[in-house]
């Protein structure tokens, strides 16, 4: 059975802050902190996304009346899956039960190769 690494998006709000910085920030650290005691094999990273106007890469946080909202990439690496469709499964099912009340969707999956990590 193959392996897969699969990512997720999620939307992190965030109560009480001032820049898009702290947002990131703030999330982050409370996506790795709900992580950690029984998901700590899932890598966290912010979410990237095209500038309209020169085209770079630039952060997907927001902050409107204090309220901020990250997206918020979450992978982890699904060993011996029946398919893609059972990988993302495997990886709903582990990645929210740590993270309740988050919403989250399918960003992408990956097949691995024997021995690789697909990033």
């Amino acid at each position: 059975m193959p392996d897969y690494r699969v990512t997720l998006e999620a939307a992190w709000t965030v109560k009480d802050v001032a820049t898009t910085q702290d947002a990131i920030g703030i999330a982050v650290s409370e996506a790795g902190k709900r992580l950690h005691p029984s998901a700590k094999f899932v890598d966290v990273d912010v979410m990237g996304m095209p500038c309209p106007y020169c085209g770079d890469e630039i952060n997907s946080a927001l902050v409107i009346a204090r309220t901020g909202i990250v997206g918020l990439l979450l992978s982890m690496k699904v060993f011996n899956a029946e398919g893609e469709d059972h990988a993302e499964r495997i990886a709903k099912s582990v990645i929210g039960r740590a993270v309740r009340d988050i919403p989250l969707a399918t960003y992408s999956i990956t097949p691995c190769e024997a021995g690789e990590d697909p990033e």
